[in-house]
């Protein structure tokens, strides 16, 4: 089985560089205009429960299912929510977070460990199921923090957290043969589904 797991189109605090975490934030016009169908056509897509994720699909995938599933949502960033680093650079508890490499608590947020043993628990099922199916296919469209999760726990070759996040409307195909066995999954290869830019 392949997995595609992606990650939403661009964002107004994607361009501004701001926490948006669980903020239902929508796709900017220009995210939106970005976006092109994709290569394959899954029948169900499994998204957040986040606008952005389901805006994406609705392009990327016209013809597919979607299914919100909460526990794919980005990490709660609490009160740094809204807000970028320049504007934060003398918060003291964004300070802090920082300097415990942003892995400590945000304040009223989640912690990484925490963030990250949610999503993966969300994963795996998802494969779990897929597998017990006999699908050939699963389509993940989530987030950023949601790719950096799952990949750092299961990805193969084994990149920290921070290698794995990628692109708006981009991500990573995963070949599943390894699963059952080790909890495994092999980088096949990397999509992008935005329209090439013109000149």
């Amino acid at each position: 089985m392949l997995i595609y797991l992606l990650r939403h189109g661009l964002t107004e605090y994607n361009a501004q560089k701001r926490y948006q975490g669980q903020r239902d934030i929508p796709l900017s016009p220009e995210g939106l205009a970005q976006l092109r169908r994709a290569d394959i056509d899954p029948k169900v897509v499994y998204i957040s429960t986040l606008q952005r994720t389901r805006q994406t699909a609705e392009v990327l995938f016209p013809d597919a299912e979607l299914v919100p599933v909460d526990g794919l949502k980005e990490m709660c960033f609490g009160s740094f929510e809204g807000r970028n680093y320049i504007e934060m650079e003398h918060d003291p508890d964004y300070q802090a977070w920082v300097a415990a490499n942003c892995e400590s608590s945000c304040p009223d947020g989640e912690r990484k460990d925490d963030f990250s043993d949610r999503v993966c628990r969300t994963f795996a099922a998802l494969v779990d199921k897929s597998l017990a199916d006999g699908e050939e296919m699963l389509v993940i469209l989530a987030h950023g923090g949601t790719q950096m999760a799952a990949l750092e726990r299961y990805g193969v070759p084994r990149r920290s957290y921070y290698r794995w996040c990628g692109p708006n409307a981009g991500g990573y195909v995963l070949d599943a043969r390894d699963w059952a066995a080790r909890h495994e999954l092999r980088l096949v290869k990397t999509v992008q589904y935005t329209k090439e830019s013109t000149c």
